[in-house]
Formats: C-alpha cells, sequence, structure tokens
C-alpha cells in the first residue's frame, strides 16, 4: 500500500482544514487507516482512526470534538477534517495503514506510512 497525503496548509487559528490520503496498492478496504502528527522536537502521536469497516472512529483527546475522520472505500482515500484549529495543532500529518488485526493507533503496529502533510496554524 502507498500512501500520498494533500491538503496541507496554513489556516488561522479557529479555522478549518481538509488534509486527505489516497492509498494504492493492495486492499485499501482491509486496512484500517489513522492520522498521526508529528510537531517540531515532539515524538509522532496518534490522532484518529478508523477501522477498516468504516464503523467505530476514536481520537486523541486533544482533537476530540473537533476533527473528523471518514473514509471513502470506493475512493481509496480516507480524510481527516479539522475544524476550531488551534497553534498547537500545529505538525507534520501521517496518514496510516494497519492490517486487521493490527492496532493503526500504535505506531509500532503500522504497515504503512505516508509521506506527511505540514499543518500550520497561525494565532
Amino acid at each position: 500500500v502507498q500512501l500520498v497525503e494533500s491538503g496541507g496548509g496554513l489556516v488561522q487559528a479557529g479555522g478549518s482544514l481538509r488534509v486527505s490520503c489516497a492509498a494504492s496498492g493492495r486492499t485499501f478496504s482491509g486496512y484500517s487507516m489513522g492520522w498521526f502528527r508529528q510537531a517540531p522536537g515532539k515524538e509522532r502521536e496518534f490522532v484518529a482512526a478508523m477501522s477498516w469497516s468504516g464503523t467505530r472512529p476514536y481520537y486523541a483527546d486533544s482533537v476530540k470534538d473537533r476533527f473528523t475522520i471518514s473514509r471513502d472505500n470506493a475512493k481509496n482515500t480516507v480524510y481527516l477534517e479539522m475544524n476550531s484549529l488551534k497553534p498547537e495543532d500545529t505538525a507534520v500529518y501521517y496518514c496510516a495503514a494497519a492490517r486487521r488485526g493490527f492496532r493503526v493507533d500504535v505506531s509500532t503496529e503500522v504497515d504503512y506510512w505516508g509521506q506527511g502533510t505540514q499543518v500550520t496554524v497561525s494565532s
């Protein structure tokens, strides 16, 4: 599976942004998909994930009620809609894929990573 993110950019605090991750290669629908982020000088952290069936999305506490993950298996694409953005959301956002039986919210169980897309939130 190859993952390619897009949609990052610069936005003011309180604004919204949607990042996308297009997958190619193996059967996309067989993978749980997720998003991580890494800010300068910090470790990569889990943001949001969705199971292979498209149900049961779950989020890090820091983004709950502000971010929404969704997937379109027909388009082999997963999205992260980010609302009420804060300067502390500034990071490189990475798409992740994990096979069934593995946890996509645990970085060591991720099978595939995208190259990342920069999201910058100005105050």
